[in-house]
């Protein structure tokens, strides 16, 4: 749908991600679902020495000083590969965004320039065992000793562990202080205190090197701290616009077309089953639903970029993105399995892979509910904030005011 909006560039840009999604061998994402690969190492080395590797970011680090549209076009194109590659490529994005906003010219130049380069793979460290939605009750601490911070937790479900050259860490600095005043973020470079242990089981999104964190009195720099210390909370919601803004988009599109080719082959009683209403209706739903995702997140994306509005009026959208999207992008997955039938249960088409690993995304930075939790309290704000604009239609009704006292009892 956006394709008709893109520019000269863009589309050209389109086109670069392509030749790389078409590169990429079709055994390393077998192999990778198989657990027989824990990280997909070539993809970012080979992304990095494209350029291809965060877009928005200046060029001076290695970015291309681009915008949200074209992240959002790239990330589309990188989907095409599964969950794995697009988280991967997102967390470039999400890392990245904490140490260009808030780091300073060694931090980038250390981590954030190497990164985009596809020199060095980066993580960012949230879940623990002990919670997952409630990140600020983290019991991860870090104590300051003289130049250096000790640092002692452990983290769980961090997506690219194994392969990870260096881990972005909330840690708790103030243990006595207000949850939202005690946290920073720290960059901890991999070595013999940090522990990683390989998570194994999961669904879906296998290969993408996810681990379980363990550290013992790590000595973290001072100047590994990203920002002020115990200043990590508006770090953490800075990083959640691209952690959120970007998990929707994935493999669905191509699934999606993959049934359709599919539906106008498959012959049924006499005719392909395209020609039923069972089928051609889903694949209405279903494209509606992924151009309704599409026109959301790069209005949101300009949104965000142009920093309109206030920060919680964007942390809403943000948030609605996240939940609409990887809430269609599951149901159009279910519904193209609906539509190749029992095959599609199998192993003959990819779309038994991409059902099982879309599920994560309605889950990981930050489930449905908890996105729920902030649409509805920033929404609250902003219409109780405002008052009644334009026409008040509580007064549209046939009743006198004596009839609306006796009706209108909120007490």
């Amino acid at each position: 749908m956006f394709e008709v909006l893109m520019t000269e560039k863009q589309m050209k840009l389109r086109e670069e991600v392509r030749q790389l999604v078409k590169s990429i061998p079709k055994q390393l994402l077998l192999d990778m679902d198989a657990d027989k690969i824990s990280f997909p190492t070539q993809f970012l080395t080979d992304a990095g020495r494209k350029n291809l590797l965060g877009l928005r970011f200046p060029k001076e680090w290695g970015g291309r000083g681009l915008t949200w549209d074209e992240e959002l076009i790239a990330l589309e194109e990188i989907g095409t590969l599964g969950i794995c590659f697009a988280c991967q490529y997102s967390l470039v994005s999400i890392v990245g965004e904490t140490l260009n906003v808030y780091g300073t010219e060694a931090q980038k130049e250390k981590f954030l320039k190497p990164t985009l380069a596809g020199e060095m793979f980066c993580a960012e460290a949230l879940t623990e065992p002990r919670g997952g939605s409630d990140f600020f009750g983290t019991t991860t601490t870090a104590r300051r000793e003289g130049d250096y911070y000790i640092l002692n937790g452990q983290k769980r479900f961090v997506v690219g562990a194994e392969g990870a050259d260096f881990f972005a860490v909330y840690a708790k600095t103030a243990p006595d202080a207000e949850p939202h005043k005690s946290i920073s973020l720290m960059i901890v470079e991999r070595g013999e205190a940090v522990t990683v242990k390989h998570v194994y089981g999961l669904m879906g999104a296998r290969g993408n090197g996810t681990g379980r964190l363990v550290f013992k009195d790590v000595r973290v720099p001072v100047e590994n701290i990203v920002g002020e210390e115990n200043g990590a909370t508006k770090i953490f919601w800075q990083m959640m616009i691209p952690e959120r803004l970007l998990s929707g988009i994935t493999s669905s599109r191509a699934c999606l077309a993959l049934a359709v080719r599919y539906a106008n082959r498959r012959k049924a009683f006499g005719q392909p089953i395209r020609n039923y209403q069972g089928i051609n209706f889903k694949i209405a739903d279903c494209i509606t639903k992924l151009d309704a995702v599409t026109a959301f997140a790069h209005t949101v994306g300009k949104i965000v970029q142009n920093k309109l509005g206030t920060s919680g009026y964007r942390r809403r959208l943000v948030s609605e993105v996240k939940k609409f999207s990887t809430r269609a992008q599951w149901e159009v997955l279910n519904d193209c399995m609906q539509i190749l039938g029992g095959i599609g249960y199998t192993n003959a088409f990819p779309v038994e892979r991409e059902l099982r690993g879309s599920r994560l995304a309605t889950i990981w930075t930050g489930t449905t509910e908890i996105q729920n939790m902030i649409i509805q309290h920033e929404y609250f704000k902003e219409v109780l904030a405002k008052g009644i604009e334009g026409r008040d239609i509580e007064a549209d009704v046939p009743l006198t005011d004596e009839e609306l006292a006796e009706e209108r009892i909120y007490e």
